[in-house]
């Protein structure tokens, strides 16, 4: 079976550096829940926390309504998948995978059965025999999830498991994890620096900074609404440009440029800034009463042009163009801006919060 986890303010200290301050979260019963951040920020941290491997020094961790501060990690009934994989060198892929289900002292019908489920679920079946040198890093990654999850734990602990593979294999991989954890229906807590990663496969994100969680939701609430700055920056790319939001009339000014703005709870009035994802904005040479701006630059990336902008004010930003072979805009033209205002995200003159009424 999995469990739900309760972390209920945390707290971890090596000497006198607090690494976690306190920090309380709750991931739900066979929900893929991944802990995302800069390096540094916690992440590894908090996610040994939950395994064992790193001491409390203080707050509550429940699998369930069972506190496991005490618990001994043999007793966690956890599954671990780790960066470096760390399967066994001298053992065969099959000797790998049999391996936890030999330490719990199964017969030998359930070791064989259950391996071979495993095995075949991983499509690894046919390199049972293999030594791991003999692997690719995509088929070693699958050994150790096949290892992991034989025991059938309660809960999933992944590591930053793809980050040893090449960008083709990791595409590959992280829709394996995601298809297998659905199949499987495992509580899985998962860490990794790589914006796109987590938002591909998980079913919740907590993005983390110095310890301290920032924002909690799914890919769509985190990358259309998120709680900060700093998430807004650390999840895609977006342009933060300095307005000022006039209460009175609902409306925001950028340099001579202004637009109705209904959808902010604050009433305060003064400066804001806002954060703009690059496709947000509409390019045109035609005069539609849209931001008059000047192309200062351009990079052809396939799919899409990648286009640096200046506004009148010189606050500089990055547009998303879809390619097309007739496409004419270059270095030094003169263009029409206008803004998806839906998609506009105001926040706090610090930064620290999101105006917006739907956050």
């Amino acid at each position: 079976m999995s469990v739900n986890i309760s972390v209920r303010n945390a707290v971890k200290r090596y000497g006198a550096v607090t690494i976690i301050p306190d920090l309380s979260i709750e991931i739900k019963d066979k929900e893929f829940f991944t802990l995302l951040g800069p390096s540094g920020c916690g992440k590894t941290t908090l996610l040994r926390m939950i395994a064992g491997f790193n001491t409390i020094e203080g707050g509550e961790f429940y699998f369930n309504e069972t506190c496991i501060n005490e618990m001994e990690v043999s007793k966690r009934n956890i599954g671990m998948v780790f960066q470096n994989y760390a399967i066994f060198p001298h053992y065969t892929v099959q000797q790998n995978v049999e391996f936890g289900l030999k330490n719990r002292r199964l017969s030998r019908d359930e070791i064989k059965n259950a391996t071979r489920e495993f095995l075949e679920l991983m499509q690894i079946q046919e390199y049972h025999d293999r030594m791991p040198e003999r692997l690719s890093g995509g088929q070693q990654q699958r050994v150790a999830l096949a290892r992991a999850l034989v025991i059938k734990p309660d809960v999933l602990l992944m590591d930053e498991p793809l980050s040893n593979l090449d960008a083709k294999l990791r595409l590959e991989m992280r829709q394996a994890i995601r298809n297998l954890q659905k199949e499987v229906g495992i509580t899985t807590v998962y860490v990794t620096h790589d914006q796109e990663e987590a938002m591909a496969i998980s079913d919740r994100i907590a993005v983390m900074k110095d310890g301290v969680i920032q924002h909690v939701g799914t890919p769509q609430e985190i990358y259309h609404r998120p709680a900060n700055i700093f998430v807004a920056t650390f999840i895609g790319r977006t342009n933060l440009l300095n307005a000022h939001y006039s209460a009175a009339n609902k409306s925001i000014q950028l340099d001579d440029f202004s637009f109705p703005m209904e959808n902010i709870a604050a009433s305060e009035e003064g400066p804001v800034v806002l954060s703009i994802r690059p496709e947000d904005f509409t390019m045109s040479k035609e005069d539609s009463g849209g931001i008059k701006s000047t192309i200062t630059d351009s990079i052809f990336l396939g799919l899409n042009t990648h286009f640096m902008v200046a506004l009148p004010g010189g606050q500089e930003i990055e547009i998303i163009h879809e390619s097309v072979l007739d496409l004419d805009f270059k270095s030094g033209d003169r263009v029409y801006l206008t803004i998806k205002v839906d998609k506009i995200n105001v926040f706090s003159e610090d930064g620290n919060r999101n105006l917006s009424r739907d956050v």
